[in-house]
């Protein structure tokens, strides 16, 4: 395997847990976003990963690079509060809020932020390794 290969499937994690903490934070700053319709509730979102299997010339694997295949919405039910009060009431008193667990989001964002960081200390490596490499030429 090639440190090219190397780059890319580094590269190719970098770009899918960047689209993972685009996902959290979009769930985040929604999720205390009220609405008085179903249809118009946001709902939790999460990303879809998916493995690219690389061949050599031989057959043999070089690897796998990640990609992203789609953003799903979640299907648990939505957050149905009593709050007769507010603006966006039903008939019955109900507000609806999306089924976002912060809790949840929080920890996959953790986890996202360190998967990301240790990608770039992959091609960090790489890179640190090529110029040895070129070193050894002097």
């Amino acid at each position: 395997m090639s440190f090219k290969d190397i780059a890319q499937i580094a590269g190719s994690a970098m770009s899918a847990q960047t689209v993972r903490l685009n996902t959290i934070a979009s769930n985040l700053a929604n999720a205390d976003a009220a609405s008085g319709a179903e249809d118009s509730t946001y709902r939790a979102r999460k990303p879809v990963f998916a493995s690219i299997f690389q061949l050599d010339a031989q057959g043999e694997p070089r690897g796998a690079a990640v990609q992203v295949l789609d953003v799903v919405k979640s299907t648990e039910p939505l957050r149905k509060v009593h709050q007769p009060g507010h603006p966006l009431a039903d008939d019955e008193g109900n507000v609806l809020y999306p089924n976002v667990n912060p809790v949840e989001e929080m920890t996959d964002m953790l986890s996202a932020s360190r998967a990301y960081s240790t990608n770039v200390e992959v091609l960090g490596r790489v890179n640190s390794m090529q110029l040895e490499l070129l070193k050894l030429g002097q």
